[in-house]
């Protein structure tokens, strides 16, 4: 048994790739977005959001 960090449970994990999606960094975005909207609109009350 080696313990250099050589075998099968060394190897990286593939994250899986979703052909048709949005990356996070563009679902945060579009949250963050709305989040300022809804704000902005009113919805959301001023003391809530400092």
């Amino acid at each position: 048994m080696s313990t250099d960090g050589s075998g099968p449970e060394a190897a990286p994990k593939k994250r899986r790739a979703v052909p048709h999606g949005i990356g996070e960094d563009w679902a945060a975005t579009i949250v963050g977005l709305v989040l300022l909207l809804v704000s902005l609109v009113g919805v959301i009350p001023e003391g809530l959001v400092p």
